[in-house]
């Protein structure tokens, strides 16, 4: 399986309002409840005013369109880098899912994934 390393870096963190995003930034992934507005988005992208901010994430998206009976390709992943001790924070799309590391944690990560048959580009 594929996976490419975004080359953005990005942040999470939660807004008040929906408007204080550019909705035309790529990538954006908002998550919207009624406690919160969370946003993983590039860090240049960031609007001045949030709430809680985390910075120096960087994603392997997974290259294909993964179809939804597919199982545990998401949860393998996790499991690899967590018995690395590298934390994720994981996004998913309708056809795919993200995975981000710590940026500081990158390197580690390409390397056990592609120890483990995965081909990081």
């Amino acid at each position: 399986m594929k996976l490419i390393v975004l080359p953005q870096a990005l942040s999470v963190y939660q807004v008040a309002a929906l408007t204080e995003l550019d909705l035309s930034q790529q990538p954006l992934f908002i998550g919207v409840t009624d406690e919160e507005i969370s946003v993983v988005s590039a860090t240049d992208k960031v609007p001045a005013d949030t709430i809680e901010r985390e910075d120096d994430w960087k994603a392997f998206k997974i290259e294909s369109v993964l179809d939804f009976s597919l199982v545990g390709i998401l949860a393998k992943i996790a499991q690899l880098l967590a018995d690395a001790d590298i934390s994720i924070f994981a996004v998913s799309t309708y056809n795919t899912d993200y995975i981000l590391v710590k940026t500081e944690e990158q390197a580690a990560a390409s390397s056990i994934l592609t120890a483990n048959g995965y081909m990081v580009v």
